[in-house]
């Protein structure tokens, strides 16, 4: 199964997308409605209504890639605790959506930051 790097910026649209959007209007959601460059290096994540269904957009050197997985039971958890249209994943948190993980109680330990010891 393809898979995204955990060092890969991922941009999740919160709203439901037609799945029968294509490339094109994929690329135009980005652009417009995320207010973000389908060019960059970034993986986009577009889901349907029902939450069965995912598409994702990569720019890879010389055309466009889409990618589309459809559930055959259950639905993706998609994260409704964040904010903005547009969300930031890490290519571990996509994998974990799209492995059926629920984001919201995947809840790992702060990272401390220190300057001296003890």
């Amino acid at each position: 199964m393809i898979r995204p790097s955990a060092d890969l910026n991922v941009y999740l649209c919160r709203e439901p997308v037609d799945m029968r959007k294509q490339i094109d209007g994929l690329a135009l959601l980005v652009q417009e409605v995320m207010d973000l460059n389908p060019f960059d290096q970034a993986l986009f994540v577009f889901g349907n209504r029902q939450r069965d269904k995912v598409k994702l957009l990569f720019w890879e050197r010389n055309g466009f890639v889409v990618w589309y997985k459809r559930l055959e039971r259950e639905r993706f958890k998609w994260p409704t605790h964040l904010e903005g249209d547009s969300v930031t994943l890490s290519g571990q948190e996509l994998n974990w959506l799209l492995d059926g993980v629920d984001l919201k109680a995947v809840n790992p330990h702060k990272a401390l930051y220190f300057q001296c010891v003890g």
